[in-house]
């Protein structure tokens, strides 16, 4: 318990979040989780989303989830689809976590990539651009970085393992994308909004457990059901907040 208290603690910045619903409101507080692969449903884990269900399932009246994760998106794709699968849900809440395809060079190809899918510049208007629509129809935002990666299955290694990514290096995978989560940061700093620190969370879950974090993932990119637990035990009290009464 205290371990993950400690986590929770580490990986949240609250500023700017409403911790109540008023108590005039009679339907349930709808939460929306907008990402990737690591967001949407897949086989073999049970994602946080599902996991928060589940641990709501006695508050039903109070809340709901609605997951729009789509494996694959990038913060440019998911412009595409934000209004149909965001706006047009109305929701009182967004989770966000895009940027493992965004940060993604694509070496394999012929020729090889040699810049990210999306520019870090770009992801970051994307990201900004979700909080300015969302707040304008009076929504909020809890913000999170991706998750960290490392070298894992061997499909990862044959595609990936070429610079600007080291193989040699543990981390050599999870380059890159830090510079994505740094941004994720700093958004939330000047934007005011919530954030959960996923990928400081992994970092600090290595520390705790003395093992790679790759034992929170199926393959060495996408969560496991006890990475999903991670980020879903860093949600939960923040979700319970905005249905206390």
């Amino acid at each position: 318990m205290k371990l993950k208290m400690t986590l929770i603690a580490a990986a949240l910045v609250t500023a700017g979040f409403s911790h109540a619903q008023s108590p005039d409101v009679a339907r349930p507080l709808t939460v929306v989780t907008f990402g990737d692969s690591t967001t949407a449903v897949r086989g073999g884990a049970v994602n946080y989303t599902s996991q928060l269900e589940a641990r709501f399932a006695n508050r039903a009246d109070a809340i709901r989830f609605i997951n729009k994760g789509i494996g694959g998106n990038t913060t440019e794709m998911a412009r595409r689809r934000f209004e149909k699968d965001v706006l047009a849900e109305k929701a009182d809440l967004v989770v966000i976590q895009f940027g493992i395809n965004d940060s993604a060079v694509d070496v394999w190809k012929t020729p090889p990539a040699t810049e990210s899918r999306v520019s870090l510049d770009k992801y970051q208007e994307n990201l900004r651009y979700f909080i300015e629509e969302i707040r304008k129809g009076g929504g909020e935002v809890i913000l999170m970085t991706p998750n960290q990666i490392r070298w894992g299955s061997k499909h990862i290694l044959e595609k990936y393992a070429k610079p600007p990514y080291d193989p040699n290096d543990e981390k050599g995978f999870t380059l890159i994308l830090a510079n994505y989560a740094e941004a994720v940061r700093k958004i939330a700093a000047a934007q005011k909004v919530v954030s959960v620190d996923v990928y400081a969370l992994y970092d600090q879950w290595e520390q705790a457990n003395g093992t790679s974090c790759k034992k929170l993932m199926s393959d060495g990119m996408h969560p496991n059901t006890e990475g999903h637990k991670l980020v879903a035990d860093a949600l939960e009290p923040l979700l319970q907040a905005k249905i206390s009464k």
